[in-house]
């Protein structure tokens, strides 16, 4: 909790440390305080900004919808949704989020573009170096070698069941789509 307890001379509970959120409304931290288990003093600004953002009583409200068990998660999603909302006030999470897709496509791109150098060295490679038992033979001119056919760069289905997408076989294109690599 963020709180620190001491027995007073009668037996009762005296709060010593009230939670950031106590503090910050300069209230007195009651003992079923929604706000304490997740904010604690010595950080006030995550509350701060919070507040800021939400609203103590919307704060409140939103724990107190979520089970138990996933209040200490809720918590900490309001306080990185309110952080980034206050640095970005018009896009606040999307921006985020539309940046990282942005970093990806780029990344996907740089990778499929190495994957493509790759291929053609390998394919240079095969034709370049033949085995020693071929050797003979094109030395002697009775054959000739022709390249490869290209490859063909596997087409793009859409996935029934995302469970069995790992990173090695998704790409990402520039439709927001995922697609496997088969």
């Amino acid at each position: 909790m963020g709180r620190r307890h001491i027995m007073g001379s009668h037996g009762t509970l005296n709060t010593i440390t009230p939670c950031a959120a106590c503090k910050l409304l300069r209230r007195r931290c009651a003992e079923e305080c929604p706000f304490s288990p997740y904010f604690s003093p010595h950080e006030p600004q995550k509350f701060a900004s919070v507040h800021k953002v939400f609203g103590a009583s919307n704060v409140s409200k939103m724990l107190m919808e979520v089970p138990e068990n996933q209040r200490a998660d809720a918590a900490s999603s309001l306080v990185y949704e309110a952080n980034v909302r206050l640095r970005d006030p018009v896009y606040g999470c999307m921006g985020a989020i539309s940046a990282l897709q942005q970093q990806v496509q780029s990344l996907q791109a740089e990778i499929n573009a190495v994957r493509a150098e790759i291929l053609k060295h390998k394919c240079r490679e095969a034709n370049l170096i033949p085995s020693s038992s071929h050797l003979a033979l094109l030395s002697s001119g009775a054959v000739s070698i022709a390249a490869p056919p290209p490859m063909p760069l596997p087409q793009p289905t859409t996935a029934a069941d995302y469970n069995t997408i790992s990173d090695e076989n998704v790409t990402y294109t520039l439709d927001n789509k995922y697609y496997l690599d088969n």
